[in-house]
């Protein structure tokens, strides 16, 4: 009996599957992949990969993304990001003394821009980023939190899963 209920559930569950298979972004729109994958590497260019790694994950705990969210932080790790600061990315303003002056700065834009539809990016928190990075820093960071806003999106949107990136 056993076997044929976890038979039955294993059938569900492929059948369940299968109905809501989504389409393969990168394979059905290679041009705009390539886009996208051209605009997050000039992005980063000239970024901490610390910094780059904190504002991918937030901007992905913010967007529910847990397939980026994986990924971000397992990059994070094989960079050498200790699991204090990963643990307390979520949290950070709890625990400012984890981070430095730029990263909360950023944290705090990156949450701004991610969550706009709530009310704007404030000024004070402009000031703020603007005061710790030079134009050409701002407008990286800026670049690099659209990017992972976007890949946000195309995972949740395509039903990416957690794990299957291909990076361990």
């Amino acid at each position: 009996m056993t076997t044929n209920t976890n038979t039955n559930i294993a059938e569900a569950a492929g059948t369940a599957v299968a109905e809501n298979a989504r389409l393969d972004f990168a394979k059905s729109a290679p041009k705009v992949f390539r886009a996208l994958i051209g605009f997050d590497a000039a992005a980063r260019e000239g970024l901490d990969p610390a910094l780059v790694e904190l504002i991918q994950i937030r901007a992905s705990h913010l967007n529910h993304c847990a397939y980026c969210l994986h990924m971000h932080t397992n990059d994070a790790r094989k960079a050498g990001e200790s699991e204090d600061r990963l643990h307390l990315v979520a949290v950070w303003r709890e625990a400012r003394h984890f981070f430095t002056e730029k990263e909360r700065a950023a944290l705090a834009l990156t949450e701004a821009v991610t969550l706009v539809a709530d009310g704007g990016v404030p000024d004070e928190v402009y000031a703020q980023a603007a005061a710790v990075f030079d134009d050409q820093e701002l407008a990286h960071v800026l670049a690099l939190i659209l990017t992972i806003n976007t890949w946000n999106r195309v995972a949740l949107s395509t039903a990416k899963v957690a794990g299957t990136d291909g990076r361990a």
